[in-house]
């Protein structure tokens, strides 16, 4: 299988985008960037397929994704749902948050975000 991961035509899309975070992502990142949340390396902008994911943490196949008012509308909602199947097919699996939320409530996110890292390996 071809890597789908950080595809090439990709590259400068995923550097604009990290060079100009939403005030949310931006929040966010604090919390994520350089292992803090149990030592789990998120990437921010990391793409896979044709897809950009807002934060992805490569150990646990999670992808973290931020919602702005583009979401709300019926084609965002569409382009979500068909994004989230693809990813759930590669077993990368999507946890999702308003941009609102980010602000209102940043502990809450956090507590999702590690309730949604895969249980440890019991040993044999």
């Amino acid at each position: 299988m071809t890597d789908i991961h950080n595809i090439e035509h990709l590259k400068s899309t995923r550097k604009k985008l990290r060079n100009n975070l939403t005030l949310a992502e931006a929040r966010l990142w604090k919390y994520l960037q350089r292992s803090q949340l149990e030592n789990r390396k998120f990437r921010r902008q990391h793409s896979i397929c044709n897809y950009i994911l807002d934060f992805y943490c490569p150990a646990e196949k999670l992808a973290v994704e931020l919602d702005g008012g583009q979401h709300y509308t019926e084609e965002g909602q569409e382009y979500d749902e068909k994004r989230t199947e693809l990813l759930n097919k590669l077993d990368i699996r999507v946890i999702r948050f308003t941009n609102t939320i980010i602000f209102e409530n940043i502990e809450w996110v956090l507590t999702q975000i590690k309730e949604k890292y895969r249980p440890p390996l019991s040993p044999p």
